[in-house]
């Protein structure tokens, strides 16, 4: 089914950079992979990116009224309205708690992308952060019905990445050859200090690649600079195979933003300098990991703090292989279906179970399909299952949700149960009228989110039968990962498990 138009509001600029705009493009390429079409809604543009959405087939839209502002989102609101779109994405700092508010007031349903939690509270239908370290600690302050998508997981690349699938990187003895890429724009200039630590390089065959966005001002200046340098430096505006450098490439020197990611599918080993505040976090945690190297903020680094470790990094094999390695595990290339995916889901409310569930949570329980993926599978009489539900709705640590749909029906239910090592068990179950619609993974990701918000638990533990391939590709789904074999009541049994800070 057409999944009709998707809105993204988005700006791009010298000051901001074309960060929020691009990636937003990766999840636009996807949404139109999917058949439905995609709609930009900007205030602040320029014209490199103007010319590249609409190369891409993406219509795109002016906001005549300041960024952020309450004007802004009704004139958002009212394009999402004329267009009919399915979602409205919106990408950037400048958008607060109080704009997300005005759009879900006016009906719509609301992706935000976001880096920090920079926001005082979370209105939105998804809140996705890519980046790490993350947890749904940043988002404490959202509405109950709020899903998150965190981590490089939910990673979204563009097409000319995704090409690149069963490429392999191959790392040399001994490598020569550099990318500097520093955004769309560099406003700090750190390109140039990249330039001038490549001149501090020694050796007689060094190559570099200077790659810059088309709203940078200063070409011709950088161009002047690679001209003056000791070895080959080329420089190269704007360029649509950005991929093709960076598999070229031994070694990049990069802002630690978007491209990180797009660096760690391609495997290629970083040297990130931070050219944004917020960037910070990301390439320390990239670095603590051994996935890059963090060389300091766009103010600290200079062209001698670049050369040395540059030269280190290019003489070593190893220390290039290993952090090929350990980068490339991150990203897995299937980010942007992710959450086409969640987008395309049935919107689903969880809200605590109340007595008048009891019934529903009996005829669900006892439903042949229930019983048989359960470890004690005969039927549950009605005086048991009444003393049951009874005593766990006065359990102030056991946590039943009933998930509703759209039109508010009842489609499935999630239990998580305490247990004595600070952990939970997870029972989860979809109402035989409702299967078929890939809600179990959604029910079991939303509910988890819920979990951690309202209690203080630190990993979630399922266990599954081994003969059922549904249920456990529906928790691998929602993010759980494999951890062994248990017996439970006799029975041998499939452990996956959730941990509350997972990265």
């Amino acid at each position: 089914m057409n999944p009709g138009p998707l809105l993204f509001r988005a700006d791009a600029g010298v000051a901001i950079g074309t960060g929020h705009v691009m990636r937003c493009l990766a999840l636009a390429q996807a949404w139109q992979d999917a058949g439905g079409r995609a709609l930009f809604a900007m205030a602040e543009s320029t014209p490199a990116i103007h010319e590249k959405l609409l190369s891409e087939a993406c219509a795109v839209f002016s906001i005549p009224v300041g960024s952020g502002t309450p004007d802004d989102a009704r004139n958002t609101a009212a394009l999402a309205t004329e267009h009919d779109a399915s979602w409205v994405v919106v990408d950037g700092y400048q958008f607060s708690a109080e704009y997300q508010h005005a759009l879900k007031t006016a009906g719509h349903k609301l992706l935000f992308i976001d880096d920090y939690g920079h926001a005082a509270h979370y209105y939105a239908d998804l809140v996705l952060n890519q980046n790490l370290p993350t947890n749904e600690t940043l988002y404490r302050n959202r509405e109950p019905q709020t899903r998150l998508l965190l981590g490089p997981r939910c990673c979204m690349l563009r097409r000319e990445f995704r090409a690149w699938r069963e490429w392999k990187r191959d790392i040399r003895a001994t490598g020569n050859r550099v990318l500097v890429t520093m955004g769309g724009s560099d406003p700090e200039n750190v390109t140039a200090k990249a330039i001038e630590a490549l001149s501090l390089i020694q050796g007689d065959d060094l190559e570099a690649t200077v790659v810059v966005g088309g709203s940078n001002p200063r070409l011709e200046l950088l161009e002047r600079l690679a001209g003056k340098a000791s070895h080959k430096i080329v420089v190269r505006s704007d360029v649509s195979n950005i991929a093709e450098w960076m598999s070229w490439a031994d070694v990049a020197i990069s802002a630690a933003g978007s491209t990180c990611w797009e660096l760690c599918w391609l495997a290629l080993p970083a040297l990130l300098v931070d050219v944004a505040d917020n960037q910070t976090p990301v390439a320390r945690e990239l670095d603590r990991r051994g996935c890059a190297l963090h060389l300091g903020s766009s103010r600290e680094v200079s062209a001698e703090s670049i050369a040395g470790p540059l030269a280190r990094v290019l003489k070593s094999a190893e220390e290039r292989g290993s952090l090929s390695r350990r980068s490339h595990e991150l990203v897995d290339g299937e980010g942007a279906a992710r959450v086409v995916s969640a987008l395309r889901s049935p919107t689903l409310r969880l809200r605590p179970a109340q007595e008048h569930d009891m019934r529903l949570l009996w005829e669900w329980a006892n439903d042949p399909a229930v019983r048989a993926a359960s470890f004690s599978s005969g039927p549950i009489s009605w005086e048991t299952h009444t003393a049951w539900f009874t005593e766990k709705l006065q359990q102030k640590k056991c946590l039943i949700l009933i998930a509703e749909d759209d039109a508010g029906t009842p489609v499935g239910q999630v239990r998580f149960d305490p247990r004595d090592d600070g952990g939970a068990d997870v029972n989860v179950s979809v109402a035989k009228a409702s299967r078929g619609r890939g809600l179990a993974s959604s029910i079991i990701e939303s509910g988890v989110q819920e979990a951690f918000r309202t209690a203080n638990w630190n990993r979630i533990h399922a266990f599954i039968k081994p003969e059922n391939a549904a249920s456990q590709k529906a928790f691998e789904k929602a993010g759980f990962a494999a951890a062994g074999t248990e017996q439970i009541r006799g029975n041998a049994a499939l452990q996956f498990t959730f941990d509350r800070n997972r990265k």
